[in-house]
C-alpha cells in the first residue's frame, strides 16, 4: 500500500515538470519571434547598408587643400560610421594600382598629377567595368592638359575657375534622386563655388543640385553652376560633387548625407 500511494504523486510531479518545460520553451520562442520582428522593422539596425560594407578607395593629395584633414580624416569617418563602408585613403596616385582592384567605389578628390600611364589605364578600366566613381571638388578641375580624356569622358567637363571662398546657396533640383535623399531642399554653406561647365563632346550630365549667389554679390559670378551632378556615362555610375573645400562643407549634415548617398548609389548597393 505504501509503494502504491507514491505513484499518483510521481505522475503529478512529472506532469508538472513537463508543463514548466513547455512554458519556458514557449517563452523562448516568443522572445526569438519578437527579436526577429524588431530586426525586420529596422529598430535595432545600425549599419548603413545590408550585406557587406561598401569598399571605397579615396585618392587625395595636391595643392590648395588640406586633403589629410578633410578627406583622409573627416570623410573617412563619415563613410566608416555604422559599418557603412570600409575605406582606404592614399595620397600617392601611383598607389591606385595596388588598391583599386579591391574597391567598389573610386573616390577621386586629388589635384596631384596622375602621370603614370598604367594608373590612367586602371581608372579607365574601372569605369568601363561599371564600378562606382565619385569625383569631388579639386578632381573636377582641368588638372591634366596631357590627359584630356579624363575631363571629356569621365568628368564630362570641368572647372577652370571659382568664386572667392564665401557663402552661397545650394538648391536641390532633383529631390527624388537617391543621391539627394534626406538632403534639405535649400541650404547655405561656405565653400569655393566652382564654375563647372559641361563639355558638349562628353556623355553629358544631369544636375541634382545647383549653386547661386545674390545678384551682384561677386562681380561676374552671378551664374548658376552645378554643385552635385550625375555624369551620363554609358557603363559607369559617376557622381560629381563640386563642394568640399574645408570644414564648412565636410562637417555639415547635408554634405555628409550626399557623400554617403553618392557612394551607395554609384556602388549600386
Amino acid at each position: 500500500m505504501t509503494s502504491l500511494s507514491f505513484i499518483p504523486l510521481a505522475r503529478t510531479i512529472s506532469h508538472a515538470t513537463r508543463l514548466v518545460n513547455t512554458f519556458f520553451i514557449l517563452m523562448g520562442f516568443a522572445g526569438w519571434l519578437t527579436s526577429c520582428q524588431t530586426s525586420s522593422t529596422g529598430l535595432t539596425k545600425t549599419t548603413g547598408t545590408t550585406g557587406q560594407p561598401i569598399r571605397v578607395l579615396i585618392v587625395g593629395g595636391g595643392t590648395s587643400h588640406n586633403f589629410d584633414m578633410w578627406y583622409k580624416t573627416v570623410d573617412v569617418q563619415t563613410l566608416s560610421r555604422n559599418g557603412f563602408a570600409t575605406v582606404n585613403y592614399i595620397g600617392d596616385p601611383d598607389s591606385i594600382l595596388t588598391y583599386l582592384n579591391q574597391a567598389d567605389v573610386l573616390y577621386l578628390s586629388n589635384n596631384r598629377a596622375i602621370t603614370n600611364p598604367a594608373v590612367r589605364q586602371a581608372i579607365m578600366a574601372h569605369v568601363d567595368a561599371g564600378k562606382g566613381l565619385l569625383i569631388a571638388h579639386a578632381a573636377l578641375w582641368y588638372n591634366w592638359k596631357d590627359w584630356p580624356e579624363y575631363n571629356q569622358t569621365i568628368v564630362s567637363g570641368g572647372s577652370r575657375g571659382h568664386d572667392k571662398y564665401g557663402a552661397f546657396e545650394v538648391t536641390v533640383t532633383q529631390p527624388q534622386h537617391p543621391v539627394m535623399k534626406g538632403v534639405e531642399p535649400k541650404f547655405t554653406l561656405k565653400d569655393e563655388r566652382y564654375y563647372y561647365k559641361a563639355d558638349s563632346t562628353g556623355p553629358g550630365i544631369s544636375v541634382l543640385a545647383s549653386s547661386s549667389l545674390s545678384a551682384g554679390a561677386v562681380a561676374g559670378s552671378d551664374n548658376v553652376f552645378p554643385s552635385v551632378f550625375v555624369v551620363k556615362h554609358p557603363k559607369c555610375r559617376i557622381v560629381g560633387l563640386a563642394l568640399g573645400h574645408d570644414a564648412e562643407s565636410h562637417n555639415i549634415a547635408n554634405y555628409q548625407v550626399m557623400l554617403r548617398n553618392s557612394v551607395q548609389w554609384v556602388a549600386r548597393k
